[in-house]
């Protein structure tokens, strides 16, 4: 927004510790609250507002509207160009962004320690001629007869084991998939009620050399505290030594970027929809 700046008060309905930043990241799934003070510009004048693409290259120029004071000239003539939005590939940027984001004072911490860790590799994968991206090898297929209503009728569903992290330690993440072919699943994780649970995201190229892209993430039904960021394949018993347990945001949904590894912790306490008979 030029000639302005803005205060990030709230993210994902959970207020934050406020922070001032020039451009905002705004993710699939993300909500964010932010404060924009005026000033008396004299005389009164409008500025270019600009959006554009992040994490995939646009093919489209970017969008513009226009912050426009009372007072000021219909006839004046904006700057020109506006001002350009950051590069859709400056990960540093969006990675220092996300680092900023802090609980706000009086927040509950995340608990000290979890009962389970489950490892998500996220990958690029082939089937049938067909791009698709799997999770630990394995491509959703949704069942003909939906999560909660096999729970209404009892149709119990196929249970996945939780991957241990050797599922990432076996990985070259840095490399197309040795072999491309994934397969379906439409197993689900079954946890028990009452849980604390630590979930390792870790990112991987995909089909094609030196890509990786960044991922939002939802955990729908719940928030979770956002434990740390990091760079290249996570190291258990080393990375999880450097959790921020102490101002962890809680949000409903995180970026995943290239090459790298998101951790987050949540309660599992909100079962959804029982059965009924």
């Amino acid at each position: 927004m030029q000639g302005h700046q803005l205060e990030v008060v709230e993210a994902d309905g959970n207020y934050v510790a406020p922070f001032t930043v020039d451009d905002i990241d705004i993710y699939s799934g993300e909500t964010y609250s932010v404060l924009l003070r005026t000033h008396n510009p004299s005389p009164p004048r409008k500025y270019w507002i600009s959006v554009g693409v992040r994490g995939r290259k646009p093919n489209t120029p970017q969008a513009l509207t226009v912050l426009h004071y009372a007072g000021a000239s219909e006839s004046e003539r904006l700057p020109f160009p506006p001002r350009e939005t950051p590069r859709w590939d400056d990960y540093n940027r969006s990675k220092n962004f996300s680092k900023k984001i802090f609980a706000a004072k009086g927040y509950p911490p995340p608990p000290e320690k979890s009962n389970a860790q489950l490892f998500l590799l996220n990958t690029q994968n082939l089937m049938e001629g067909y791009t698709k991206w799997a999770i630990n090898t394995l491509s959703l297929s949704v069942p003909a007869t939906p999560y909660i209503g096999s729970i209404r009728y009892g149709v119990k569903p196929e249970y996945l084991k939780f991957p241990g992290p050797e599922i990432i330690e076996n990985y070259d993440i840095d490399n197309p998939p040795v072999n491309p072919n994934t397969t379906v699943s439409s197993g689900i994780y079954n946890l028990a009620m009452g849980m604390v649970v630590d979930v390792i995201l870790q990112n991987a190229n995909v089909l094609k050399s030196n890509v990786s892209e960044v991922h939002p993430w939802h955990l729908h039904g719940h928030d979770f505290w956002i434990l740390g960021y990091g760079e290249g394949k996570f190291r258990p018993g080393v990375d999880d030594k450097r959790y921020n347990l102490t101002n962890a945001p809680l949000r409903n949904t995180v970026a995943l970027y290239p090459y790298g590894w998101t951790a987050l912790r949540f309660v599992t306490d909100n079962p959804g929809t029982r059965s009924l008979r």
